[in-house]
């Protein structure tokens, strides 16, 4: 078993800088209302953005070694929060969105389906919180 590390550093207030163990800075902050001087991702966000970039990885390199060519990729997060503390997230649905000319379906479904199911952790971990669902779009 692995074990990955995080440090993080108060910089002012609410505002934090944290690196993990690729030694990239990346900082976080909040709302001024909270206390925060709106400089940087909130790290409920950064959980969101994580989910996203863990599952297009997943997403591309199937594709990849499948031999699928497409124009752009992107994906689309919406989810919704609990009203009362701690504001967890109840619901996450990914929205991948395929832009090129006669992609084919039964391999995008695929790639989607093995990431949600086998290959990213962050799916993994956060549903164990909140319903993750997904869907894509092929655009031509």
């Amino acid at each position: 078993m692995s074990t990955k590390t995080a440090y993080i550093k108060q910089v002012n207030g609410i505002t934090f800088a944290g690196k993990s163990d690729s030694n990239h800075w990346i900082t976080m902050d909040g709302p001024e209302d909270f206390g925060g001087s709106n400089a940087g991702t909130r790290p409920k966000e950064l959980l969101l953005i994580g989910l996203g970039g863990c599952t297009a990885s997943d997403v591309v390199v199937i594709l990849k070694k499948k031999k699928v060519q497409f124009e752009s990729f992107e994906i689309n997060i919406t989810s919704e929060v609990a009203d009362e503390h701690p504001q967890v997230f109840t619901k996450i649905h990914v929205e991948y969105l395929f832009k090129g000319k006669d992609l084919p379906v039964k391999d995008i479904e695929r790639a989607i389906e093995l990431s949600q199911t086998k290959y990213c952790s962050v799916t993994k971990m956060l549903e164990k919180a909140a319903e993750v669902t997904h869907s894509y779009k092929i655009v031509e």
